[in-house]
């Protein structure tokens, strides 16, 4: 009887291990994917910056020449 409690136990002790790493190899997986989408969204984010930036540099080029075409023509 008590040879077949120890069995038991110890095939319920096997069988929660396997869950753990079945869980710890899931959240290994989704970590990984989190990290990938971090960099996709990292990617996107310098190309956005990217044309902020030149759209910024083309006004601020406008305004100096509008600017200046002011300053020589009005002053």
């Amino acid at each position: 009887m008590d040879e077949d409690r120890v069995v038991h136990l110890l095939e319920e002790i096997r069988d929660l291990q396997r869950q753990q790493v079945e869980a710890y190899a899931r959240a290994l997986r989704n970590q990984e994917e989190a990290l990938e989408r971090q960099r996709q969204a990292m990617r996107k984010a310098r190309g956005m910056f990217a044309v902020v930036g030149v759209v910024i540099l083309v006004l601020l080029v406008v305004v100096l020449v509008l600017l200046r075409y002011v300053l020589q023509h009005y002053a």
